[in-house]
């Protein structure tokens, strides 16, 4: 086995990314880096066309290449049809980040049906979903790949509030390892990565006490950044990472360190 040399690790030249619910936040950060690390990305949104344009308009003005591609990623049909198209505008598909999902806040006991399953279809049947169409195609280029899932610190720790969307991304931690159990043997590695509280326009604003008590509990004593999130995620779909599939990597400034009593 060669070793790639340490000033080639992260690039992505030739290679082709796709990002599920990268019209905005989060999910841009990563499309945007994968672009400038010379990776080919698909953007993909269900409501936001004007955001993934932007999105593709901004690659494209740093000399990249972007397709913005809408799908429901909670439906098999157009998944399929997501993969099919990121084939047919790219010619394969090396990365996939499965970063899309929903975040509403609803206590247990007033919880709808209907509000439980949007949260578990939206942040878990997504990856599932966008994991199995992935596989089979990085299959049939003879295999090789990286599967990343964008889970959250929740997983591991619950928030209030939160119940339907803890137990989503508990579940996405689990498919990783289960997903990277399986699909190892074809060359496909697949990890997550936990994000803790990620900045966005104006969220001191929206949540001044939720930001207040993460700025107190981390030790690096700031938010995270898109970019942090962005650069773990390219990482782990580097030769730098290799050796590793079945991981969560936790991006939260350290918050999960601190003592629960």
């Amino acid at each position: 086995m060669s070793i790639p040399s340490p000033h080639t690790l992260l690039d992505f030249t030739g290679k082709v990314a796709l990002v599920t619910g990268s019209s905005g936040g989060l999910g841009a950060g990563i499309a945007l880096r994968f672009a400038e690390a010379g990776a080919a990305v698909v953007v993909n949104y269900r409501f936001n066309a004007a955001g993934a344009q932007a999105v593709v308009a901004q690659i494209e003005a740093g000399g990249g290449r972007a397709i913005a591609i809408r799908a429901d990623v909670t439906q098999k049909a157009e998944v399929e049809a997501l993969i099919s198209q990121t084939v047919e505008a790219f010619g394969r598909l090396d990365v996939l980040i499965n970063n899309a999902g929903l975040y509403p806040l609803v206590s247990l006991v007033e919880m709808s049906e209907a509000e439980w399953d949007e949260v578990v279809n939206s942040n878990l049947r997504s990856t599932f979903l966008c994991t199995q169409a992935a596989a089979k195609q990085m299959m049939a280029q003879g295999g090789g790949g990286a599967i990343i899932n964008i889970a959250s610190i929740e997983a591991e720790n619950p928030a209030p509030m939160h119940s339907h969307y803890n137990a989503a991304k508990g579940g996405v931690v689990m498919h990783t390892a289960a997903a990277a159990n399986e699909l190892g043997l074809y060359g496909i590695r697949v990890n997550s990565v936990s994000p803790g509280l990620i900045w966005r326009e104006g969220i001191e604003q929206a949540w001044p006490e939720g930001v207040e008590r993460f700025l107190k509990a981390a030790p690096l004593g700031r938010l995270g950044m898109p970019d942090d999130v962005a650069d773990a995620c390219l990482f782990l779909a580097s030769p730098a990472a290799r050796w590793i599939t079945g991981a969560n990597l936790r991006v939260d400034g350290g918050v999960m360190t601190k003592q629960i009593f």
